[in-house]
């Protein structure tokens, strides 16, 4: 790899700047696991895709003066709504991995959600984010360690929980199968290196894999609520695509909820998390609704919170800036966002986050709302 670089070149002027120059600073490996997604990619390609058949429609004169980007996620008030989302293993482009994130989201005042899967333990992690963190879950089979993961982050000061449910069972990346690779042996999952393996499930000669095997131990809306029940923080749930989960997850007692298809790396077929959007705002009311998959500029920033979300968050393209520049890369690349989504309230008359989500938003000949 390319040694990390200690200054921003001006060649780094957007998002897709940094995914290009990434390549060069990251091992080929790493690379396929970054940038792949399930199956034939296509859900992949749709998310970035799909933010370009939207437009907004400005308004002149409006005043502008006073403008911020202050937004209030569930109790938060932060100072703008780009989050960085949970991204497991980031040793796999940096070697002070998440640490240098979680200084990047100090340095811009920035919500991180840390992820079960990181290379560096939680505790560790928070300590350099002085700002406003979550801590994303995945269930565990043992509900056991569940448990325990949830008091370690309450014990180290996470403010809520974000649990992913939408992988359930570990897809096929084709990009990975063919590149003969899985993760190198040196990097692991930290929160979870003390635990003991769980016991495989044994099936029969002609049963499923996925069916009697993954599937007998994944979570039912049973444990979320036992989740919602059993921890003293608020509880988002990642992963939702459909405005009936929506419905039905909020009646459960979850505080907020991700529009998300994983960065496309879940279900295959899955629509872009974007095209789901305006249905779940609309299902849900004002429930707190956060989307990711796609987001590379602070226009697609924009159209998300013209179509009903509180805020964004920030996947592969904080890995791109984390490889090339470590903190520093993390923070420009969030200072972009920030500035280009500053740009397109003061070009389209929206003071507030709120003026935003009265902008008129269309989709071909179709409004997707007429505010």
């Amino acid at each position: 790899m390319t040694q990390h670089l200690t200054h921003i070149p001006p060649e780094l002027a957007s998002l897709a700047d940094y995914e290009q120059f990434a390549e060069q600073f990251i091992d080929p490996a790493a690379w396929a696991y970054i940038q792949g997604g399930s199956g034939d990619e296509r859900a992949l390609q749709n998310n970035c895709n799909a933010f370009a058949k939207y437009q907004c429609l400005p308004s002149l004169l409006r005043p502008c003066g006073e403008g911020t980007t202050e937004v209030r996620l569930i109790d938060t008030v932060l100072r703008h709504p780009i989050v960085l989302a949970p991204v497991a293993y980031q040793k796999l482009v940096h070697d002070l991995a998440e640490i240098e994130t979680a200084r990047a989201a100090d340095a811009t005042d920035s919500l991180m959600v840390s992820s079960t899967l990181a290379s560096v333990p939680m505790e560790e992690v928070i300590t350099h984010n002085k700002g406003t963190n979550w801590f994303q879950l995945y269930f565990q089979p043992d509900r056991d360690i569940t448990q325990d993961l949830v008091a370690r982050a309450e014990a180290s000061g996470f403010s809520a929980l974000m649990v992913t449910l939408d992988a359930p069972v570990q897809t096929f990346s084709r990009r990975l199968m063919r590149k003969g690779c899985g993760l190198p042996a040196d990097i692991t999952a930290a929160n979870l290196i003390n635990y003991a393996q769980p016991e495989p499930v044994e099936i029969g000669r002609y049963e499923s894999r996925v069916f009697q095997g993954v599937m007998r131990k994944a979570p039912t809306f049973a444990d979320l609520e036992w989740l919602i029940n059993y921890s003293k923080l608020p509880v988002i749930v990642k992963g939702v695509l459909n405005p009936n989960d929506a419905e039905r997850l909020l009646g459960c007692g979850v505080s907020g909820i991700v529009v998300s298809n994983h960065g496309g790396r879940a279900f295959a077929a899955a629509p872009a998390a974007i095209d789901c959007l305006a249905a779940v705002r609309e299902r849900v009311g004002d429930a707190c609704v956060l989307v990711d998959s796609g987001v590379r500029s602070g226009y697609d920033v924009f159209k998300a919170l013209a179509l009903g979300a509180d805020a964004v968050m920030i996947g592969r393209p904080q890995v791109h800036a984390l490889a090339i520049a470590g903190a520093l890369g993390v923070a420009h690349m969030l200072q972009l966002l920030r500035d280009e989504l500053e740009v397109a309230m003061a070009m389209a008359g929206c003071a507030t986050i709120d003026e935003i989500k009265r902008v008129p938003v269309w989709k071909g000949d179709d409004y997707v709302n007429r505010n």
